[in-house]
């Protein structure tokens, strides 16, 4: 089954719309009602953004492929899965999509519609994270393309629940996701002059992991010897 490109182009708008809305309006909430305690703040988002995913890539993988982030997207133009014509539209409406769920979180909770972040990420150790982070979601992502395509919803929600607490970042890995956190002065965003290196970071990461899992994972690479 086949769905035409309008339909895709809207799914991946809709299903980053709520990825986003997810992380915003739950950090929201979490720094609210954590009383200052910054880890169970972030525990209450890491639990509801690996919630989503599941929930959104469950019922957009058929349709989309449920990228919903630029990395996945390019990772889906390297190894051949994404004609070239679509990349760029997807990209559009994901970042779209991303910065609209921020502008609905903020409402829901009765904020400014659209702010700008304080919060600054910057540094090594932080852009090392990223690329970890969006390695890690791409090798996940083929790793089940290759062997088991219906524990992607599952196996996607538990390494970005993991990740939010492994890296140093906690696992934007999502160049969508990341220019939306800039428009959100909030627990999850991101000051705008930061975001460049995480994108770079983020596609670098992607990118490698396409390189090295296309290696590893080739069809035809497996042996009977004993």
């Amino acid at each position: 089954m086949t769905f035409d490109f309008t339909r895709r182009l809207a799914a991946e708008a809709l299903g980053t719309f709520f990825l986003v809305m997810a992380v915003v309006g739950s950090g929201i909430m979490a720094e609210t009602l954590a009383g200052g305690n910054v880890a169970l703040a972030l525990l209450c988002n890491t639990i509801a953004t690996g919630a989503v995913l599941f929930v959104i890539i469950t019922i957009f993988i058929d349709v989309s492929g449920a990228h919903f982030n630029p990395a996945v997207s390019l990772a889906m133009l390297l190894r051949g899965s994404l004609p070239r014509d679509q990349v760029l539209p997807y990209m559009a409406v994901q970042i779209v999509g991303g910065c609209l769920g921020a502008v609905a979180a903020h409402l829901m909770f009765g904020q400014d519609a659209i702010q700008i972040s304080q919060h600054a990420r910057t540094g090594f150790g932080q852009w090392l994270g990223e690329f970890v982070a969006t390695f890690g979601l791409v090798a996940t992502i083929l790793g089940c393309v290759r062997f088991n395509v219906s524990a992607i919803p599952a196996a996607v929600g538990l390494y970005i629940t993991s990740a939010y607490w492994f890296t140093s970042s906690t696992s934007f890995a999502n160049p969508a996701v990341t220019i939306a956190r800039a428009i959100s002065d909030t627990f999850s965003g991101i000051a705008p002059v930061n975001v460049p290196a995480f994108l770079v970071a983020q596609f670098i990461g992607a990118a490698t992991a396409v390189l090295l899992l296309g290696w590893l994972l080739r069809p035809g690479s497996v042996t009977n010897d004993r």
